[in-house]
């Protein structure tokens, strides 16, 4: 899975990060990402696409990919935002807070996903995209982990602040249990308002 870090050190670069989001599609909550730079060759054992892994995985890797890492940056933005601008823009705008939230600074990233600009933001860092690069890159994946597991217990606290809407179990994902709980108590401050079109 290093092939993409490879290549792109053959182009000249010499930090290459990988970087991915969690959280597009909930009707709750931040979206969150995630940047990191490892070591050329690092192993990692178990590491893969986030969503492949169990959540007993994720957390295990979760302080191993952060202990072996040159560097790594978490970042988010909030569902005020994302209702303001455009879930898109919101997610290139996380990314792109994690990549600048990294020191040493990576001169080129690896991203997750098939686009680079929204309707009020775009990717400024030299950057490859890659569709599925959660399975095909080690830092993309290593990335992947450190964005869903920090969304997750972020989700957590907000379950103890609105215990109403069962975010511990669906970590704000439109499940019917959600729905359930919308359409009994409405939504909360966290909920991104224009996910919910069918309330």
């Amino acid at each position: 899975m290093w092939e993409y870090e490879e290549r792109a050190r053959r182009g000249g670069y010499t930090r290459v990060c990988g970087c991915d989001e969690a959280g597009a599609g909930p009707l709750a909550g931040p979206v969150y990402a995630a940047a990191v730079i490892l070591p050329m060759g690092v192993e990692l054992p178990g590491l893969d696409d986030s969503k492949k892994l169990t959540e007993k995985k994720r957390e295990a890797l979760f302080p191993k990919i952060q202990e072996k890492a040159l560097a790594w940056s978490i970042a988010s933005v909030s569902p005020e935002e994302i209702d303001q601008t455009d879930i898109l823009s919101a997610r290139l705008k996380a990314m792109q807070l994690a990549i600048d939230g990294l020191a040493p600074a990576p001169d080129f990233a690896l991203v997750d996903g098939n686009r680079d600009k929204g309707k009020s933001f775009a990717l400024k860092t030299a950057h490859e995209l890659i569709v599925k690069g959660d399975s095909l890159s080690v830092s993309i994946a290593a990335a992947s982990v450190l964005a869903k597991v920090s969304r997750d217990r972020f989700m957590l606290e907000l379950a103890r602040e609105y215990p109403q809407y069962g975010f511990e179990a669906h970590k704000g994902y439109g499940t019917k249990l959600h729905y359930t709980r919308l359409r009994e108590f409405g939504p909360s401050p966290v909920h991104r308002r224009s996910f919910l079109k069918k309330l």
